[in-house]
């Protein structure tokens, strides 16, 4: 299967893609953590002032180990940043924290899309285990090829759970950029901006590695697809 020509058809412009987008995510990390944002707070206060503005005191901000593993976790409600995140005083480090507060205001406001990708995610967990059993046991053996499309059903889960985490990814995003310039950590409060535009470019760049996600789940699932489609109409 993995010799298939159709399969590196299919997965390849998503292997390029995906390797495109994160590039153009160090890239831009790389170049605005040398840039120190004008109000010199660190990424830990930056989140922490955001989530002041939204009423939102009671969110833990912690250190994290590693690089862009910054992450908020809605079951314990804490918000996590990086070592080059949490202490860091550079534009990139106040755009990033910015992003993650954002994530816990959602949750807070019960932003429908989170709600939504937080509910499936379960699911996703045993569908794309599962669903990855299923599509094989179809594929070598005839009499379950009904079984492979339940597991084609289930791997398409994933796809779904990239898709939905695209308008919560931009919605965040779009929250930091307004709430940074409206509590005055960029650009003196002033929208536009270079200070601005520095993080508009680093949580952009890291929007495409989403973008690129669901294109590259997307890709394989049509493989999938075409190659049990394929098998069908050969057996029949």
């Amino acid at each position: 299967m993995f010799l298939d020509p159709m399969y590196f058809l299919f997965m390849i412009p998503g292997f390029l893609f995906t390797l495109w987008a994160q590039s153009k995510v160090k890239g831009n990390y790389r170049k605005y953590s040398q840039v120190p944002n004008a109000a010199g707070v660190t990424g830990a206060q930056a989140a922490q002032r955001v989530l002041m503005s939204e009423g939102l005191g009671d969110v833990a901000i912690e250190p994290i180990a590693g690089d862009l593993t910054d992450h908020y976790d809605p079951r314990t409600r804490v918000l996590r940043l990086s070592q080059g995140v949490y202490g860091a005083r550079s534009i990139a480090a106040i755009g990033i924290a910015a992003h993650e507060a954002g994530h816990a205001i959602q949750h807070a406001r019960a932003y429908a899309p989170l709600k939504v990708r937080t509910a499936i995610v379960p699911a996703v967990n045993i569908g794309s285990q599962l669903g990855f059993i299923l599509l094989m046991a179809g594929i070598f053996v005839t009499a379950l090829r009904p079984v492979a499309w339940v597991g084609v059903g289930m791997f398409a889960l994933t796809t779904v759970f990239a898709l939905v985490t695209l308008p919560v990814e931009f919605d965040a995003s779009r929250r930091a950029r307004l709430a940074l310039a409206h509590v005055g950590l960029v650009d003196g409060g002033v929208r536009g901006g270079d200070e601005a535009k520095g993080v508009a470019n680093v949580l952009n760049a890291a929007a495409w590695t989403y973008v690129a996600g669901f294109a590259a789940s997307l890709l394989q699932l049509l493989y999938w697809v075409s190659l049990l489609s394929g098998t069908s109409r050969r057996s029949e």
